[in-house]
C-alpha cells in the first residue's frame, strides 16, 4: 500500500464514495483532477464539483484542467509521479494522460460491460427493463468503455426503483469494487479478460430533450420504466393541453394499473385524489409531476389548487 501513489479522477457526487472510501483505507492520493468550477444560479455564482467540495476537506491536491492535453496540465501531473491512476465519472481521457502511470489507468463504470458503455448506464438500465445491472472496472484504452475487464458485481433492480435510488446502491457497491481492485494491483493479483463483443450491445446513449419525452403510445410497461428510469433527473416529460393551456411538465413518479378501456392514449381522468393518464391495456397513475415555473409535488397537492378539463389530454 505504502508504495502505491494514486491520482483520482472524477466530478460528481458517485465519486466522491470511491475516493473517500480510498481515503478512508489510507490510500495514498497525491492529486484528485476534477472538472472546472462553473456558473450556476441566477448570480451566476462559480459552483465547484462535488468532487473537489471532498477532496478540500482533506486536504487533497487538486487539478482543474480545461484541457487535458495542456502542457502545463501534463507537466503538473506528471510530477504527482502517480504509478496508477482511477477514474469514476470523468471525462474521455486523451491516451497521454492514460498512459501515464506504470501500473495503469483504471475506471470504475455503473453497468455490467460491455452493455451499458456511455453516459447514462444507470438510466438505460432502467428504461430498458432490465432486471439487474451492476459494476465494472476496466484499464482504460483508446474508445469508450471498452478496455480490459478487471472485475465486476451484480445487483438486482427492483421492480419499482428509480435511477436515484440505484444510482446510490451502485455508487456504494461501485466503491467496494474499486478498492477490490486497488489491492489486486497493489499486491500483483490483478487479472484481465477482454470485453467479448457481440451483436446485440446495448448502449447507454447521452440522454437529452427527445428521448427524454412521454411517448404516451408506447407498452405501458415502457411508459412506467421510462419515467422511474429518468427520476429524479433529469426527469421524464410530456405536453399537457388544458383547455387553451400547453404546458411542458415533469413528471417524478407514477405507478401502473392495467385494464381495459376504450380512451385515447394521452386521455386524462381526474378525480379529487386521483390523476391517471390512459394508455394500452391500462392507465399510468401520476403521483407527483412539475408544472412550469412551480416546484414538484404530489397529484393530492396539485389537484387543490389545480382543475383539468373534461378533455385534457397529454402529449
Amino acid at each position: 500500500m505504502k508504495n502505491l501513489r494514486i491520482v483520482f479522477m472524477g466530478t460528481p457526487d458517485f465519486a466522491v464514495a470511491t475516493l473517500k472510501t480510498l481515503v478512508d483505507n489510507q490510500y495514498n492520493i497525491v492529486g484528485v483532477i476534477t472538472a472546472p468550477d462553473k456558473p450556476a444560479g441566477r448570480g451566476r455564482k462559480l459552483n465547484e464539483s462535488a468532487v473537489k467540495k471532498y477532496a478540500k476537506s482533506q486536504d487533497l491536491k487538486i487539478l482543474q484542467p480545461n484541457n487535458l492535453k495542456d502542457e502545463e496540465f501534463l507537466g503538473e501531473l506528471k510530477g504527482l509521479n502517480a504509478n496508477l491512476q482511477i477514474v469514476v465519472a470523468f471525462r474521455m481521457l486523451p491516451k497521454l494522460v492514460w498512459q501515464m502511470p506504470e501500473l495503469g489507468t483504471f475506471n470504475l463504470h455503473a453497468s455490467l460491460l460491455p452493455n451499458y458503455r456511455g453516459a447514462a448506464p444507470i438510466n438505460w438500465a432502467i428504461i430498458n427493463g432490465e432486471t439487474k445491472t451492476g459494476v465494472s472496472t476496466f484499464f482504460i484504452d483508446e474508445k469508450i468503455d471498452t478496455g480490459d475487464m478487471i472485475l465486476q458485481k451484480e445487483i438486482n433492480i427492483d421492480p419499482n426503483e428509480n435511477a436515484g435510488r440505484l444510482h446510490d446502491k451502485l455508487m456504494d457497491l461501485g466503491s467496494e469494487l474499486v478498492l477490490t481492485t486497488v489491492a489486486s494491483i497493489d499486491n500483483g493479483t490483478v487479472k484481465t479478460l477482454p470485453q467479448k463483443e457481440t451483436e446485440n450491445i446495448k448502449t447507454a446513449y447521452k440522454l437529452n430533450k427527445e428521448n427524454c419525452k412521454i411517448d404516451w403510445n408506447a407498452p405501458i410497461e415502457n411508459i412506467h420504466n421510462h419515467i422511474r428510469g429518468l427520476s429524479p433527473y433529469p426527469a421524464a416529460w410530456c405536453t399537457l393541453i388544458n383547455g387553451k393551456q400547453e404546458l411542458d411538465i415533469k413528471v417524478y413518479k407514477a405507478e401502473k394499473e392495467l385494464g381495459n378501456h376504450n380512451l385515447n392514449a394521452g386521455s386524462i381522468i381526474s378525480s379529487k385524489k386521483e390523476l391517471k393518464v390512459a394508455v394500452s391495456m391500462g392507465y399510468i397513475i401520476l403521483k407527483e409531476i412539475k408544472l412550469p415555473g412551480k416546484r414538484a409535488m404530489d397529484i393530492k397537492s396539485l389537484l387543490n389548487g389545480y382543475t383539468f378539463e373534461s378533455d385534457a389530454k397529454m402529449l
